[in-house]
């Protein structure tokens, strides 16, 4: 028999039992559609990762400040450790080898006020350097620049949300917001940053969009520290030239700054590419665990898919011993079946592709979980059901090509 014959026959056969087919491949469907739909989410919260870390400089390493109770930071003080400041900054840029620069602030929450209008906002201290050392892009107007930070100028740059909340769709460049009791003039509005909820090492959560900067020479002479014991500087970021060197390089930085600080434990080093790669590897591991949970699907199906074609096999058997009375070999029965379940398990398979992309988008819009579709995903998803159809479609295949067609004609 002629391949395009069995492809009519197997066709002719799907047509002939409509529902009894379609529920047959409800489990190809499925099991198709959740491989492609749990990589995507699984794909989606991996480019989160990256964007997350690219946020904090894959090649950067970040050194905070530890959030000390005042009891605790009193001890710390009468251990002679003022907390992170300036002069680390500096020691770290002159002894290590590879630092290309060192981007110090501080930080305190404020209330931001226009007219009548407010938003709770974490106002921070920064030095011009920030903006080449973290993926800060300016959406209007300008950074704080060199001259506002010598002068000590009474200037602020907006993130996206707080511009939203006090200016809504007007231009705020130019505008002055109240910080605390004190009027700052805005120079600029940041882009949009993507919002991370969950806490990344030691680094508390934040939304970036709620952030204000100022020069941080005007935070330290205007702003005042929320008690006495505070550090001046809250946060260091170190940009190093080669990021093979990151592991190192901490290991240096943390010999200089217990030095600095006698040895007391208030400050923690943070390094995002060690935890990107941390959070790669786990993403690789639910990925494959979420694939895994979803093939069983396309194992199920691939079981009904066998139970059919063997009630087919028996519904059929009078058919099998006419054609093998007529000429057909066993190697032509054995193909016209597993074309059919072939057959089935490609009509599956396709369906299944088209609800899992559907699926995805659905997600990624509907939900506030992002999704990512591959073409990788896609293609194993559909490789595999078709793969499901050849195995369980075999045996049914050879259980009908070993009748005998005597026995075949009088059943």
């Amino acid at each position: 028999m002629q391949f395009n014959e069995n492809l009519t026959i197997a066709a002719l056969s799907i047509m002939d039992h409509k529902f009894r087919s379609f529920l047959t491949m409800l489990g190809i469907i499925f099991g198709t559609a959740s491989v492609i739909t749990m990589v995507s989410i699984g794909e989606g919260a991996k480019l989160q990762a990256i964007a997350k870390y690219k946020d904090m400089g894959i090649s950067n390493i970040i050194i905070r400040d530890k959030d000390l109770t005042e009891s605790d930071l009193e001890q710390v003080r009468m251990k002679f450790s003022q907390g992170l400041s300036l002069r680390d900054a500096q020691v770290i840029k002159e002894i290590v080898p590879g630092v290309l620069d060192v981007a110090p602030q501080t930080e305190k929450k404020i209330d931001a006020k226009f007219g009548d209008k407010s938003s709770k906002a974490t106002v921070i201290g920064v030095t011009p350097s920030i903006v080449k050392i973290l993926n800060y892009e300016v959406g209007n107007g300008m950074f704080i620049n060199g001259d506002h930070y010598d002068r000590q100028l009474k200037v602020c740059f907006l993130g996206a949300s707080v511009a939203h909340d006090l200016f809504g769709y007007e231009n705020p460049v130019g505008q002055s917001v109240k910080l605390d009791d004190q009027w700052f003039e805005v120079i600029g509005v940041m882009q949009t940053k993507s919002l991370f909820t969950e806490t990344v090492g030691e680094l508390a959560s934040r939304d970036l969009n709620n952030d204000i900067y100022i020069p941080l020479s005007t935070f330290t002479k205007r702003i005042p520290k929320e008690n006495r014991f505070s550090s001046v500087i809250k946060q260091l970021t170190v940009k190093l030239e080669n990021s093979d060197k990151l592991v190192q390089s901490a290991a240096v930085i943390r010999s200089i700054l217990n030095r600095h600080h006698f040895n007391n434990n208030d400050f923690s080093i943070i390094i995002p590419l060690e935890l990107l790669k941390q959070e790669e590897k786990e993403t690789r591991i639910y990925n494959l665990l979420l694939a895994s949970i979803a093939a069983i699907s396309l194992i199920v199906g691939g079981i009904g898919i066998m139970n059919i074609m063997l009630a087919s096999v028996l519904e059929r058997t009078s058919e099998i011993g006419i054609r093998r009375a007529i000429g057909a070999c066993k190697i032509d029965i054995l193909n016209q079946f597993v074309t059919e379940a072939v057959v089935m398990s490609v009509t599956g398979g396709i369906i299944g592709v088209l609800l899992g992309i559907s699926l995805s988008f659905v997600i990624s819009f509907g939900t506030a979980v992002h999704t990512s579709l591959t073409l990788y995903s896609i293609f194993i998803a559909f490789g595999f059901s078709v793969l499901v159809g050849i195995t369980f479609g075999y045996l049914p295949a050879k259980k009908a090509a070993e009748l005998k067609p005597v026995d075949s004609i009088q059943y």
